[in-house]
């Protein structure tokens, strides 16, 4: 078998392309590259992680597929990459997911055959949905024998997963990359790229691209709506480690929408909101960064499954209003 072929659809998870964004950077005196996850085959960064936390556990015989039942929380990347693995394997996949979750994802995720339920009520106490969530999965735990809940919240095996994602990184550019903008929500990524840069001794400024309102990195946020999913979060994860970013951006949902439009004005890439917020921190950060610096965007997902959020501009004038003086590029199309 060559190297052109893949034992199954599993073996294509990983390896995406590393692309130099040369319109994105016209306007600064750096190079800027993007790490395309959208080309792992469920669509996104998070295939790496479902791999990573099922596949052991699968190959070691603690998950069967004719008993097992894998239960998890996502705002939908993660479940349409859990899903495709459960389908390959033959596993039940009970995946509970929040209102924000699109039409979309959750076509998906039936399609692949996962049981999808849906909270629409935020948690009493706290007025999250994301505690909600993993208030009803603690439920399905109880009620469904042999359940596993793959938690990418506290599993170490969720960052040790994007260890090879900065390997990826630093090889096709010879470790030579000064700053890195990584999107956060479970900080798995954030993680896994920071020991990979600190096991190695690379110079990286890890730059954590964090939500207005989220825990992560401010305990004490403003209280706002958050729109775009996946991007932040309303509760710490066991896994966070506040250290592993040198240094933390905050935008806001316009942000995300504002870089969004820019990437696939400037670049022809359709992008998701988290990677929206990347090109937005690369955006303020630029003019203080050292002329001839390296610096590599991490682009979570695919812009198709925002196509009726972010993209829609009716979606942004309800939310936003009329947003048009906040275009500070003109290869941004107008709203």
């Amino acid at each position: 078998m060559t190297d052109h072929v893949r034992r199954g659809i599993l073996a294509t998870v990983g390896s995406t392309p590393l692309v130099e964004l040369e319109r994105l950077s016209i306007d600064c005196d750096m190079r800027v590259f993007a790490k395309v996850e959208k080309f792992n085959p469920g669509g996104s960064i998070k295939d790496r992680t479902a791999v990573s936390m099922l596949l052991d556990r699968l190959y070691t015989g603690q998950l069967d597929p004719g008993r097992s039942v894998v239960v998890e929380s996502s705002s939908g990347n993660l479940a349409i990459g859990l899903a495709q693995l459960c389908r390959y394997f033959g596993l039940r996949f009970v995946c509970v997911v929040d209102a924000r979750t699109t039409s979309h994802n959750v076509s998906v995720l039936r399609a692949y055959g996962a049981e999808v339920e849906v909270v629409t009520e935020p948690d009493p106490v706290t007025g999250e949905l994301l505690a909600a969530r993993l208030r009803r999965v603690e439920e399905l735990l109880d009620e469904l024998p042999d359940a596993f809940w793959p938690n990418q919240y506290a599993n170490p095996r969720n960052p040790k997963a994007h260890e090879r994602t900065m390997r990826e990184i630093a090889t096709a550019l010879n470790d030579r990359v000064d700053y890195l903008f990584c999107p956060t929500g479970t900080t798995g990524t954030l993680q896994g790229c920071a020991r990979y840069v600190r096991a190695h001794g690379l110079s990286t400024t890890i730059v954590g691209v964090d939500a207005v309102g989220s825990v992560l990195f401010d305990p004490d946020p403003p209280p706002v709506s958050r729109l775009v999913p996946g991007h932040g979060a309303s509760v710490r994860p066991a896994l966070l480690d506040p250290s592993a970013a040198h240094r933390v951006v905050h935008v806001d949902d316009l942000d995300c929408v504002v870089g969004c439009r820019r990437l696939v004005a400037r670049e022809a890439i359709l992008a998701g909101g988290s990677s929206g917020a990347a090109v937005s921190a690369l955006h303020r950060l630029a003019p203080s960064l050292p002329p001839g610096s390296t610096c590599v965007l991490i682009l979570p997902d695919g812009g198709d499954r925002y196509l009726d959020t972010v993209y829609s501009d009716q979606w942004v004038r309800e939310h936003f209003g009329d947003v048009t003086h906040h275009w500070r590029d003109p290869a941004v199309a107008r709203i």
